[in-house]
C-alpha cells in the first residue's frame, strides 16, 4: 500500500469450546525502514489468543509500505504571454509530497529560443525536485513572448568634404550583436558601419541600427543629410569641453551638464542623454547648459528627479562639420 494508505488495525476477537472468556492479545512491528528513504518499510501485525489449557492461536497480516508518488506543486505556475520588457522574475517555488517530509530541487534549467529578430519567442522554465525516496517529478513553466522595439532617432548634416562617417558614433551603447542596414539611399557601408560622403548625390540618407536588448530590441534611426555647404570652421573638436559630472546640491560646483569652449562658434547643440538601460532621459534641439538632472519627462511620463548613476550623451553641434561627441556623465545628489 501506498504510505498514506495504510489501514488501521483491526480488532480481533476469540471464541473457545471450553474457556468462555479469552484475550486477543495484538503486536504490530515495523522493519525495512532506511535512513534515506524513511516512507517505505514493513508492518508486520500479529494477533495471538490463548486459552486456559495452553493452546495458542495466532493471526498475521504483513503490510508493505511504498512510496511511489512524486512530489506535487502547491505553488501557482502557468504557462503565459507577456511583452520582452515585463518577462517575471523566476519564482519560488513549493512543493509537497504525500509521504515524504523532505522536497529537495535538484535543478532548475530556464532556456529561451529569441533569436534577435522581432519574431515571438518562448521561455521555458523547468523545475526538477524529489523526494526522499528518488520519486521525481518535473515542472514547467512557458512563458511567450512578444517582441517590443525601442527606437531612438537621430539627424545631423554632413558636408561631402568631411571624410568618412562612423555611424558608430551616433549611438550611445553599442552591442557586439548590433548591425546597420541602409534603409534609404544608395550608399554601401564598411563592416565596421563607416562611409565615405565624397562620391554621394547630395540629399537624405536613412541607416537603421537594431540590436538585442534583454530580449527586446533597440533601434537607432540615424538620418544623415549629405550637402555641400562646407565652411571652414575657427573651432575643432579638441576646442569642446563636455562635463563628465553634474552634482545639483547647490553648492555652485557641477551643477549642469556644460558644453564649453566653442560659445564664440555659434554652434546650435542637440543633446540627448539616455539611461544605462538605454532609454532616453532628456531631449533639447537648442541646449543652454541648463539640464540638471531632471527628466524631460518623455520616458517617464512627467518630469521628474533622476536617480544617481551613470548616463549616456549624444551631443550634435549642429553645422559644425564636428562628429559627434558620445561618452558617459555620473550624476550625483551630493
Amino acid at each position: 500500500v501506498s504510505c498514506d494508505a495504510i489501514p488501521e488495525a483491526t480488532v480481533l476477537t476469540a471464541t473457545d469450546n471450553c474457556n468462555s472468556e479469552v484475550t486477543v492479545v495484538y503486536l504490530e512491528e515495523q522493519t525495512g525502514q532506511e535512513e534515506g528513504c524513511a516512507s517505505e518499510y514493513t508492518i508486520t501485525r500479529t494477533w495471538t489468543v490463548q486459552d486456559c489449557a495452553g493452546n495458542v492461536t495466532s493471526h498475521t497480516q504483513v503490510i508493505t509500505v511504498e512510496d511511489n508518488e512524486a512530489p506535487e506543486l502547491v505553488s501557482t505556475l502557468e504557462d503565459i504571454t507577456i511583452e520582452c520588457d515585463n518577462v517575471p522574475e523566476v519564482p519560488t517555488l513549493e512543493f509537497v509530497d504525500n509521504c515524504s517530509p523532505n522536497v529537495t530541487q535538484t535543478s532548475f534549467e530556464e532556456t529561451s529560443t529569441f533569436d534577435g529578430t522581432d519574431s515571438d519567442y518562448t521561455i521555458t522554465r523547468t523545475w526538477t525536485v524529489t523526494d526522499d525516496c528518488g520519486n521525481v517529478a518535473e515542472f514547467v513553466q512557458n512563458i511567450t513572448v512578444t517582441v517590443k522595439t525601442s527606437v531612438t532617432e537621430i539627424a545631423d548634416s554632413k558636408c561631402i568634404d568631411d571624410g568618412e562617417i562612423n555611424l558608430n558614433d551616433y549611438l550611445a551603447n553599442q552591442s557586439e550583436e548590433g548591425t546597420w542596414e541602409v534603409t534609404q539611399g544608395n550608399v554601401v557601408l564598411s563592416e565596421d558601419g563607416s562611409f565615405d560622403p565624397s562620391n554621394l548625390s547630395l540629399g537624405d540618407y536613412v541607416f537603421t541600427y537594431t540590436s538585442p536588448n534583454n530580449g527586446c530590441l533597440s533601434s537607432t534611426i540615424v538620418t544623415i543629410n549629405i550637402n555641400d555647404d562646407c565652411v571652414v570652421l575657427p573651432c575643432g573638436q579638441e576646442d569642446v569641453v563636455i562635463s563628465k559630472a553634474v552634482t545639483p546640491n547647490g553648492d555652485s560646483w557641477n551643477e549642469f551638464f556644460e558644453i564649453t569652449g566653442v560659445e564664440s562658434c555659434g554652434f546650435v547643440a542637440n543633446v540627448k542623454i539616455f539611461n544605462r538601460w538605454g532609454a532616453k532621459v532628456f531631449e533639447s534641439n537648442n541646449y543652454a547648459n541648463d539640464w540638471n538632472g531632471v527628466s524631460d519627462g518623455s520616458t517617464f511620463g512627467g518630469a521628474k528627479r533622476l536617480p544617481a548613476g551613470t548616463y549616456y550623451y549624444i551631443v550634435i553641434l549642429e553645422n559644425s562639420g564636428l562628429k559627434p561627441f558620445t561618452g558617459a556623465i555620473y550624476l550625483g545628489t551630493k
